[in-house]
């Protein structure tokens, strides 16, 4: 499976516009996002994430549940920017970026809400490789063929196995991060 986003954007992350209006709507759609990191991460398929741009939030979230990450050259910025816009990291982000990115990257990911350019991104762990744009797509189509020829009962297996740990992590968050986040509009709803 190939995760790729659209012109210049892998993923913005959550619909700002139901976030904003909050409500039963907004953390529907935080579990199902949250939800799906834990999926992609026990798919039992080799899942490549082609990220052709911008990611942001939730999107670095989901690139990163992919079983490998290839980036797109360009002028293209890479963040987790929960904090620069108030909100603490959810449990479930954290632990996704705890995954992959290295010690010190990871602090400054959740806690400054760094901006990594595509060559930082390379060297913290965003990507696993940074090719041209032109060949974005046909590296990710060529890792996918080569991924193919794996057994795919022993990939499952092996995949489950590495990953058990982060995995039941997520969904024992997903609760926590919900109630976090559905406090949070109670009181952005109280009058002051």
């Amino acid at each position: 499976m190939i995760l790729t986003g659209r012109e210049s954007v892998f993923s913005a992350g959550f619909d700002l516009h139901v976030m904003k209006r909050g409500g039963i709507n907004a953390l529907r759609m935080l579990r199902a996002g949250y939800a799906l990191t834990a999926r992609i991460l026990a798919y039992p398929y080799p899942v490549i994430a082609a990220c052709n741009g911008h990611v942001m939030a939730m999107g670095v979230f989901l690139m990163l549940s992919a079983d490998y990450v290839i980036g797109s050259r360009g002028d293209f910025k890479i963040a987790a920017n929960e904090v620069a816009i108030g909100l603490t990291m959810p449990r479930v982000a954290a632990a996704m970026l705890r995954h992959r990115l290295k010690p010190a990257d990871f602090q400054r990911a959740v806690v400054l809400s760094e901006f990594f350019d595509v060559d930082s991104a390379l060297r913290a762990g965003f990507f696993d490789r940074l090719v041209d744009p032109v060949d974005l797509m046909p590296s990710a189509e060529a890792c996918a063929n080569n991924y193919a020829a794996l057994d795919l009962r022993a990939h499952a297996a092996s995949k489950r196995r590495i990953r058990a740990a982060l995995i039941r992590k997520i969904r024992f968050s997903i609760p926590r991060d919900l109630l976090d986040a559905a406090l949070m509009g109670l009181r952005g709803s109280r009058p002051r």
